[in-house]
């Protein structure tokens, strides 16, 4: 007879725990222990035919893998040139934000491409995916939707069929009736992954599994299943805008870097190749408080506006508040307006906003944002006409980023008249480009401002 026994596990990261608890013994998360029980079902032998022998590196042939265009540009730059044959892709974000919507373009680019695609929904109707298929033109024969939440019944017709890629949408709704566990619980998703992967790996089929991520974290999302898949790719956005963005967190065969732009339209998601003109607007360039920043996401260059707002402050603390950069950032680049540029900010609110909704990592928007906080100060704008990118040390000097002259020519190319940055890569990147050396210099230069006696601006 079967034994039960009961676990407490985290939604978060999968670590269990034999009590529970507030907070995850394994990640620190909070509120994000459930309960499950477990049915450990008895062991069988195994055969022969199943037991691996070790295999010296250097008798392992080299194979080459062969990747397929999906027809979707931003898609195909993020997974590193095209999807790999034989690959197994998480989809992650919040419900809502275009997976689905994403995946059925994807199987219709791929079905007109020659493949034979299954799409497995747990979530809609037959007739409910024939619908959205028919509004964003993604009507195709080869695409064969399957309505199921049984894992035993998805893999079955995936291995009677001679479909060569796999959408499951999503893994929250699937079960296997080897657990007892409820649908969409780290268990379940955990086993119904793992063995969708093992059916694809032995018989070279490309896999997108769809996952939700809430904010709450109630349900088990992709973070328990990035290291059992190839890639791990995010789709973001704000239900309030347009545009979404398509990143990726893991990728063995490509890079990490890449960054995809989709707008969200009644036919559906079409990629947006031109992203600084997608997230600029030239007719409050030259206002205080206002500065147009060159930043890179990966090979991709492209200009995001820096938005500043400072006010004397009503509350016995200055408030601090940034959105699209990480929040722990702007302490530390206001310090160094007041240690090294002797900026009194003390009773002042600061406000900092990367306009459009774009999410910034790159060190190079430092200059940016001191510049349009300075700007917001001093009431004065920066030089019509000039953007600027550099990272910012403690010491107040400019850095040099990478990719200066990309980034140079796509500010030349948008009419823009030059580049402000660290005067090393300033140097070099030819004629447009403007070179300084410390963080005082570019702000005296760039607001046409110079320090009064005594060391302070105001």
């Amino acid at each position: 007879m079967a034994r039960k026994r009961t676990l407490f596990v985290c939604n978060e990261c999968g670590g269990n725990a034999a009590r529970w608890s507030g907070k995850c013994p394994h990640c620190g998360e909070w509120n994000t222990m459930v309960e499950e029980v477990l049915v450990k079902l008895p062991g069988k032998p195994l055969s022969k035919e199943l037991i691996s022998h070790p295999v010296p590196l250097t008798e392992i042939p080299e194979v080459s893998g062969e990747r397929l265009k999906t027809g979707i540009e931003e898609l195909d730059r993020v997974l590193g040139g095209g999807v790999l044959k034989g690959s197994v892709n998480l989809i992650g974000g919040e419900p809502g934000i275009g997976k689905s919507t994403l995946m059925l373009q994807l199987s219709s680019e791929l079905a007109c491409r020659g493949e034979k695609v299954l799409y497995a929904t747990g979530e809609e109707s037959p007739e409910q995916v024939a619908h959205r298929a028919r509004r964003i033109n993604s009507v195709q024969e080869n695409v064969i939707v399957l309505a199921a939440t049984d894992l035993d019944t998805v893999l079955n017709n995936l291995v009677n069929s001679d479909c060569s890629t796999v959408v499951v949408d999503s893994i929250q709704t699937l079960y296997s009736a080897d657990l007892s566990s409820a649908p969409g619980s780290v268990s379940q998703v955990r086993h119904c992954t793992s063995e969708l992967i093992r059916v694809c790996k032995t018989r070279c089929l490309t896999a997108f599994i769809v996952g939700h991520v809430t904010k709450s974290g109630s349900l088990a999302g992709p973070k328990v299943l990035e290291h059992l898949v190839d890639s791990v790719i995010y789709f973001e956005g704000d239900g309030d805008r347009l545009y979404r963005l398509l990143r990726a967190a893991k990728n063995r065969f490509g890079s990490t870097n890449e960054l995809g732009v989709f707008e969200m339209t009644k036919e559906g998601l079409k990629s947006v190749s031109e992203v600084s003109a997608y997230f600029l607007r030239r007719d409050d360039a030259h206002r205080s408080g206002t500065v147009i920043t060159a930043v890179m996401e990966g090979t991709r260059p492209f200009l995001v506006e820096v938005q500043a707002l400072t006010s004397t402050t009503r509350y016995g603390y200055p408030q601090r508040s940034i959105n699209g950069m990480d929040s722990r950032r702007l302490p530390m680049l206001l310090a160094v307006l007041e240690k090294r540029c002797g900026m009194d900010l003390g009773n002042q609110d600061v406000y900092v906003n990367i306009a459009g909704g774009a999410s910034l990592t790159d060190p190079g928007a430092d200059l940016g944002v001191c510049l349009a906080v300075a700007s917001s100060r001093l009431e004065k704008p920066v030089r019509e006409g000039i953007t600027v990118s550099s990272e910012i040390g403690l010491g107040g000097e400019l850095r040099p980023v990478t990719h200066f002259d990309l980034r140079l020519r796509e500010v030349l190319s948008l009419g823009f008249s030059g580049l402000a940055g660290a005067s090393e890569d300033a140097a070099n990147a030819g004629s447009g480009a403007e070179g300084f050396s410390s963080l005082i210099d570019s702000i005296g230069n760039l607001l046409s401002s110079r320090k009064e006696k005594g060391g302070n601006w105001l």
